[in-house]
């Protein structure tokens, strides 16, 4: 059977989920139970992703009704479920869960599924210390583990203690590990993670009041594609630096984007409002 694994494009679940369907006959023909059901589990997580919440939930009940001792499917089951409770809005019922998939993997040894468990704690958690303990822990397991899969959660796990500190308003501490998180990223030469690197250092160092230095990164940014997050970033610099004018047309083009990201409208309505507030404006 296939590493169904390699098939994975975060950006495109809908794509993914197609891939990962195409598999499920001759996965559940293949008498690999372990692998039709880390399958499905895929499966949920791309549904997911996509904001089918009911569907996501169907599918982990089915391997739900066959789990068994094997640790590694109850992880990513586990994993899997937490996920969608919270990214449905219910964190609560998230946590245990992955709490519960952190003692598996630790456990069976699985360090992948270890750090990937600290790593969603770090994110359900409500205060940034608690926050910041998790991610800290996910580190230490990562960069001392001898699998190269759990080594590849350096980049996210840079990336998320950093807007941590940015929260905090620590800027200097957090655009330090935005910079390990780029570095790293550079090590992989991975285009988007890269890209996404580099915004959030230029969006630290806005943050600084270096406006010249974030308006020059978000500047090169905006040489590739992308969803609206740069568009808006140019804005808010040359709103900053006092040309309104030039600004409202990044605002306008930020909002033609950002107004279809669901995530976007429902957990940062105000950021939206603001930047529709200034599209209106460029009419």
């Amino acid at each position: 059977m296939s590493d169904f694994n390699a098939l994975w494009d975060y950006d495109q679940p809908a794509e993914t989920e197609r891939r990962f369907r195409e598999l499920l006959p001759s996965a559940q023909q293949s008498g690999d139970t372990s692998y039709y059901l880390q399958l499905l589990t895929q499966i949920a997580r791309a549904q997911g992703l996509q904001r089918h919440f009911d569907d996501a939930h169907q599918t982990l009940n089915q391997v739900e009704v066959q789990l068994s001792n094997e640790p590694v499917v109850k992880i990513r089951y586990l994993l899997e479920r937490g996920r969608v409770f919270n990214s449905s809005g219910s964190r609560e019922k998230s946590r245990p869960l992955f709490a519960d998939a952190y003692e598996t993997a630790l456990q069976a040894g699985e360090d992948f599924y270890a750090v990937d468990a600290a790593h969603m704690l770090g994110i359900v958690e409500a205060k940034p210390e608690d926050q910041l303990a998790w991610n800290e822990k996910a580190v230490a397991l990562a960069e001392k583990s001898e699998n190269p899969r759990a080594r590849q959660w350096l980049g996210s796990l840079y990336n998320n203690i950093g807007w941590t500190y940015h929260d905090q308003g620590d800027y200097d501490k957090a655009l330090e590990l935005f910079q390990k998180a780029l570095t790293f990223r550079e090590s992989q030469n991975a285009a988007r993670p890269i890209h996404i690197a580099r915004w959030c250092i230029a969006r630290t160092l806005r943050s600084m009041n270096r406006l010249q230095e974030a308006l020059a990164i978000q500047r090169d940014l905006e040489k590739n594609p992308e969803d609206g997050y740069v568009s808006e970033e140019i804005a808010e610099c040359l709103l900053a630096m006092g040309d309104e004018t030039a600004a409202l047309p990044y605002f306008k083009q930020a909002y033609e984007k950002l107004s279809q990201d669901e995530w976007l409208a429902e957990n940062q309505a105000d950021r939206l409002a603001r930047i529709k507030l200034y599209a209106d404006k460029s009419a």
